[in-house]
C-alpha cells in the first residue's frame, strides 16, 4: 500500500507536529503558518507582499480623491477645518495640505464640529459640487448638505437653508457620494440607523444635473445583513465597470481592527446588488499592513487606484493607496489576498475530494500522486512585479512533500511542505513574478504527497 493511502486511512489519529495559528478574517477562518519555500536556484525564498502605500501620514479620515486637470485633490472629514484639502501632482504624492478651509461656512441649518465624509465632483457647467455631512440643528441628526464653488479649492458656498437629505425617522443621513452616467445623475448615501437603534441601509437617489434637486423616490440598494459587518455599513462609492455597477462600502467598527472595505455588484443601477463572498480588504487580507482599511474612494486613470484610510500608530487615520484592477469586471487590490480554490482549478491526474474536514469550502485538490499530476489556477493581478502566493495545504507524508511551482510555464520553484497530518490545514508562502492581468500558476507533484486547499495572491 502506498504511503499516502496508509497515512490517509489513519489521518484522524495522527498528531501534527506544526501547531495551527487560526485567525478570523471577516467571518472566514484562515490558517496561518510560517512561510517556507525552496528555489531551484537559491536556497530559500521568503514570502512578502507589496503593501498599500501611505501617502498622507496624518489624520485625514474618509478621503475623497479626484483628479481635476493636472492636479489631484483630496478632501477629508473635519480634523480642524470644516473641509480639509490637500493637493498633489501624482496620486503617490507628495501631498501638500492647504492652509485654509475649503468650506469656511456651513449651511445655516448646521452646527460645526461634525462635518464628515465629503464628496467633490465637477458639474456639467464646469463648476464644482460638494456634498457634506454635518449636524443639523433641527432635527438633531447628522444630515447631508450641498455647496458649490468655482474651483476645486473652494471656497465652497452652502446652498439652501435646509439639508438636502435628512430622513430623521431613519436616523438621518451621512456619507454622500455622487455618480453620473450619461445624462443621469445620482446621490448615494447611508441612512444613519445606528444612531437610533435601526439597521442602516445604503440608498440611491436620482438628482438634477446640477446635483441640487432630488428626483423621484430614494431606492434602498444595500442592507446590513452580514454578521461580520457588526451592524454597520457606510461610506458607499458607486462606479460602472464593464457590465457591472460596483458598489464599494465599509463595514465593521471604524475604531478597531474589524473595519473593512467590501463591495457588491449589480447589472442594473437600482440593483439587486450581490455582495462579494469575502471583503475586498481587511486587516488579515492585507497581512496587517493597514489597521482598519475603510472609507475608500476610487480614482480612475490609465491605472486605477483605491485610496482609503487606516489607523496610524501615532494616532488618527492616514491615507493609503493601492493599485486596483478588474478581473472580469470584479475588483482586485494589489497587496490584498484573493483566494482561488484549488478544487476549482484545472486538475490533471488528480481529483477533487469533497469530505475534507476543516478545508475552505469543504473540498480540496487531492490524489496529486504522480509525476504528471498537477493543478493549474488562473490568477489575476492589477500590476506586474513581485507577488506573494500563499498556499493552503495539508501534508500527511512524514518526511515532507514537494511540488514544483511555475508561473506561465516559467520560474520553476520547489515548494517544500512540512508534515502537518491529513486534514490539518495550514499555509506557506512563495514569492513570484506576475504579469499584469491573468497568470497561470501550476503546482506539479515532485515528491511524496500533499493536498491543496487553495492559493491566495496578494
Amino acid at each position: 500500500m502506498p504511503e499516502r493511502t496508509l497515512r490517509r486511512s489513519t489521518r484522524y489519529t495522527l498528531v501534527a507536529v506544526i501547531a495551527l495559528a487560526v485567525v478570523a478574517v471577516a467571518g472566514v477562518w484562515i490558517a496561518n503558518a510560517q512561510a517556507q519555500a525552496q528555489s531551484l536556484n537559491t536556497p530559500t525564498v521568503e514570502a512578502e507582499a507589496i503593501p498599500p502605500r501611505l501617502i498622507i501620514d496624518r489624520d485625514f479620515p474618509d478621503p475623497d480623491v479626484s483628479r481635476f486637470g493636472d492636479t489631484y485633490y483630496a478632501y477629508s472629514t473635519n480634523s480642524g477645518p470644516n473641509l480639509p484639502v490637500a493637493t498633489a501632482s501624482s496620486i503617490e504624492g507628495p501631498w501638500s495640505m492647504a492652509q485654509r478651509d475649503a468650506l469656511p461656512q456651513l449651511g445655516s441649518w448646521a452646527q460645526p464640529g461634525r462635518t464628515w465624509a465629503p464628496d467633490v465632483s465637477q458639474r456639467p457647467d464646469g463648476t464644482y459640487l460638494l456634498y457634506y455631512t454635518a449636524h443639523s440643528l433641527n432635527p438633531d441628526r447628522q444630515c447631508i448638505g450641498a455647496a458649490v464653488a468655482e474651483t476645486p479649492m473652494g471656497p465652497f458656498q452652502p446652498v439652501g437653508d435646509a439639508p438636502l437629505v435628512c430622513p430623521s425617522e431613519l436616523g438621518g443621513a451621512i456619507d454622500a457620494a455622487s455618480f453620473s452616467e450619461d445624462d443621469d445623475h445620482y446621490l448615494i448615501y447611508k441612512t444613519d440607523g445606528n444612531a437610533v437603534g435601526l439597521r442602516p441601509g445604503i440608498y440611491l437617489q436620482q438628482t438634477s444635473a446640477d446635483g441640487l434637486h432630488l428626483s423621484g423616490e430614494p431606492i434602498r440598494i444595500m442592507e446590513n445583513d452580514q454578521d461580520y459587518e457588526r451592524n454597520i455599513i457606510e461610506a458607499p462609492v458607486l462606479l460602472k465597470q464593464g457590465g457591472n455597477y460596483v458598489l464599494f462600502y465599509a463595514g465593521g467598527e471604524y475604531w478597531n481592527g474589524s473595519y473593512f472595505t467590501g463591495y457588491a455588484v449589480a447589472t442594473s443601477i437600482g440593483g439587486p446588488y450581490t455582495k462579494a463572498y469575502r471583503p475586498l480588504m481587511t486587516n488579515g487580507s492585507l497581512d496587517g499592513a493597514v489597521d482598519g482599511p475603510g472609507g475608500a474612494d476610487i480614482v480612475r486613470g490609465d491605472t486605477d487606484h483605491i485610496v482609503f484610510h487606516g489607523h496610524l500608530p501615532s494616532g488618527g487615520r492616514g491615507v493609503y493607496v493601492a493599485d486596483l484592477g478588474w478581473a472580469n469586471d470584479y475588483p482586485v487590490v494589489r497587496g490584498s489576498r484573493v483566494r482561488y480554490e484549488a478544487e476549482s482549478g484545472d486538475l490533471n491526474e488528480c481529483r477533487v475530494r469533497t469530505d475534507a474536514r476543516g478545508a475552505s469550502q469543504g473540498a480540496v485538490a487531492a490524489y496529486i500522486d504522480h509525476s504528471n499530476s498537477y493543478v493549474d489556477l488562473s490568477v489575476f493581478t492589477p500590476s506586474a512585479g513581485r507577488h506573494q502566493v500563499v498556499i493552503g495545504f495539508a501534508n500527511g507524508s512524514v518526511d515532507g512533500a514537494r511540488h514544483t511551482l511555475t508561473v506561465n510555464g516559467e520560474q520553476p520553484t520547489i515548494v517544500s511542505y512540512p508534515f502537518t497530518g491529513w486534514d490539518n490545514w495550514t499555509e506557506l508562502g512563495v514569492v513570484v513574478e506576475l504579469a499584469t492581468g491573468w497568470n497561470t500558476i501550476r503546482l506539479n507533484q515532485r515528491a511524496s504527497y500533499t493536498e491543496l486547499d487553495y492559493i491566495e495572491v496578494s
